[in-house]
């Protein structure tokens, strides 16, 4: 029902002679109505960040961090700074930032606050620095059209429609204030761990990821590559069933290889991948 529709049967209803059955159905639409508001509405970026900061600390009780070798650390930011400088939104609210999780399993992960998380598994298996870049450019994409509050958004709009049920903030106690703020972290953490992205969502990542690599001077290929990595390692160990990393969260490799060859098709770049292999080898330590 669109917010016009819902705005005329309240008005229709309030200029109607009331009884208990029509102020029931009044206060329903009201509570519709303002969900709908509420969906429309954009987070500032403080508040992208303060939620974003929130599933960081999640991940981090989930995953301890690895810092073995702080010079890789450097690198993957040096390289996260190159990809959003050239990409259509390179300042963030306290900017991009990339951590590893000690991890063995493949995994990323980001949040609203400009956090990126790779797990050591993830990062292994990268076979060049274009790879690791395709890495964080789906991430820093994934931020930048900011899918986990589309996630978030989208669940609490079906979840208040259905209940027709909705708070009107300016009312709301400190208390109630914060467990709505934690209901959105919840919500977010179960996206990362459970949920998913949806199919949609990830094709965009990997859309914008591929415009993201050639505007920093990385082959778009590598993303193709990558996936083609992802695609032996899943069909060899049947990861996707067992609810590992993002095998399970992802769509399948093959149909994201499908998609990112037809639109890696449209760039003509120059491949410097080889002057970049002797750096990658040297800091990774392979």
């Amino acid at each position: 029902m669109s917010k016009s529709l819902i705005s005329i049967l309240i008005i229709f209803i309030a200029t109607s002679s009331i009884n208990a059955q029509d102020n029931n159905l009044l206060d329903a639409l009201a509570h519709m109505e303002m969900a709908l508001q509420e969906n429309q509405e954009e987070y500032t970026p403080q508040e992208n960040y303060f939620l974003g900061r929130a599933v960081a600390a999640m991940i981090l009780d989930r995953y301890p961090l690895w810092t073995e070798k702080l010079e890789i650390l450097n690198y993957l930011n040096l390289i996260c700074s190159a990809l959003a400088i050239n990409s259509p939104v390179p300042q963030w609210y306290n900017g991009y930032h990339v951590m590893i999780l000690d991890d063995p399993v493949p995994n990323a992960f980001s949040t609203p606050g400009g956090h990126i998380f790779l797990s050591r598994g993830l990062i292994d298996i990268a076979a060049s620095e274009d790879m690791l870049a395709a890495i964080i450019a789906h991430e820093l994409a994934h931020i930048q059209l900011r899918h986990g509050i589309a996630e978030i958004k989208q669940d609490r709009f079906i979840r208040d429609m259905t209940n027709e049920q909705n708070r009107i903030l300016n009312s709301l106690t400190a208390e109630l204030q914060q467990e709505l703020f934690m209901e959105s972290v919840n919500e977010m953490a179960q996206v990362l761990f459970e949920k998913g992205y949806s199919q949609l969502q990830e094709f965009e990542a990997d859309s914008a990821a591929l415009s993201m690599l050639v505007s920093a001077g990385y082959n778009p290929v590598s993303l193709i590559d990558f996936l083609k990595i992802l695609e032996r390692m899943d069909n060899s160990r049947s990861m996707r069933t067992s609810g590992a990393g993002l095998f399970y969260s992802h769509p399948l490799p093959a149909h994201r290889i499908e998609r990112a060859r037809e639109q890696a098709g449209i760039y003509r770049l120059t491949d410097t991948g080889s002057a970049r292999i002797n750096r990658f080898l040297q800091i990774m330590g392979r």
